[in-house]
């Protein structure tokens, strides 16, 4: 079925409308495998001609397996701009892929929880999404795809190497597998540093909201492996989990820390967070994710009801300015006027949010 954005956009998605597994600090989980024809150069080295009928091949592959029942597949070059954008900012397509050339596009099941990329660096960028802190759960589900795609697609495989990939990084598993970790009072407490460089010690790598290259806003993090050479795709998960939930823990404990230490601090911040985005009439996008980002941390220590983290983390992608053209149903606009209609947006949502509740003094 081909992409109809509009379609996409109003059926409930795994990253913001599953409530199941919402948890503090991890809000998502992704593993990516990265897959090559044998029988055909690389996306870089393809001739038009080449891509197009890597994409017909891969795609028709791809709408056979069980995990895109009643999934939409779409070229590139038939998107608009801004329907590529929002793409990127669910996190469905990569900012690469969204500038590709002829001969690249996407598959996209239904709840938007698998994405495969077609033509990027790769032949084939699989992509399964979780919300929450689900590595095993993520994996298990990616398996059984590739092992669905191994069936009618031949793999360039080496013996001694692994699967063979377009950069060498990835060589080996082509496996990259991360969770967006939110990280507020580690921020505050000013330890991000600290964490980054132990991090990097332990073969991880941090990175921004959309990547490499991208900044942290909202207090985000995408902390993923960074050798794919050498371990086992089990071994790589198991290994980054431990890592992942020390970081949790850590995060937590500055939690407790912070309101030990300043019990009006976070309340305050979170309080005035919950302010401006209840009455602004103007707020920014990168404004936007740090105010949604205090809301949240205010949802984790109990000053909000439970159910309304879903809501937040919807909200982190809908603030987000394709999203916002998107909504207004207009290709450009100025950024004055984008900021208004965010915060038009944002008003209205929290318009049904309840005051929070904080603890007494000596009650944190």
């Amino acid at each position: 079925m081909p992409l109809d954005i509009d379609k996409l956009l109003s059926t409930p998605a795994e990253l913001t409308d599953n409530s199941t597994a919402k948890c503090p600090v991890v809000l998502m989980t992704r593993i990516r495998l990265a897959r090559n024809l044998s029988t055909h150069c690389f996306p870089g080295r393809a001739d038009d001609g080449e891509r197009k009928e890597i994409f017909n091949r891969c795609r028709e592959a791809i709408m056979a397996t069980s995990s895109m029942k009643r999934g939409m597949s779409v070229a590139v070059d038939e998107l608009a701009p801004l329907q590529r954008q929002v793409l990127v900012e669910r996190h469905l397509i990569s900012r690469e892929l969204s500038a590709a050339k002829s001969g690249a596009g996407a598959a996209i099941n239904k709840d938007q929880s698998v994405s495969v990329m077609i033509n990027e660096e790769d032949h084939l960028r699989i992509q399964v999404l979780r919300n929450g802190f689900q590595l095993k759960r993520t994996w298990t589900a990616i398996n059984a795809l590739d092992t669905a795609l191994e069936s009618s697609l031949d793999y360039a495989f080496s013996p001694r190497l692994g699967y063979v990939t377009a950069c060498p990084t990835n060589l080996g598993t082509g496996m990259r597998a991360s969770a967006m970790m939110h990280l507020p009072a580690l921020v505050i407490a000013g330890q991000m540093e600290k964490v980054v460089r132990a991090v990097n010690q332990l073969g991880m790598v941090v990175r921004g909201l959309f990547g490499e290259g991208s900044d942290a806003s909202g207090s985000m993090f995408q902390i993923s492996n960074q050798t794919t050479l050498g371990e086992s795709e089990p071994d790589i998960v198991k290994r980054l989990h431990n890592v992942l939930q020390s970081i949790v823990d850590h995060e937590l404990n500055a939690r407790a820390k912070l309101l030990e230490t300043d019990p009006a601090k976070l309340p305050d911040k979170i309080g005035r967070a919950y302010g401006i985005l209840k009455h602004g009439h103007v707020i920014s996008s990168s404004e936007a994710m740090n105010l949604l980002s205090l809301v949240r941390l205010g949802v984790d220590l109990g000053y909000l009801p439970d159910e309304y983290r879903t809501v937040v983390d919807r909200l982190f992608i809908e603030a987000q300015p394709g999203h916002i053209l998107h909504r207004a149903d207009k290709p450009k606009l100025e950024s004055d006027e984008r900021d208004r209609l965010r915060a038009d947006l944002l008003r209205s949502e929290f318009a049904n949010f309840p005051t929070p509740g904080y603890p007494t003094a000596g009650n944190n």
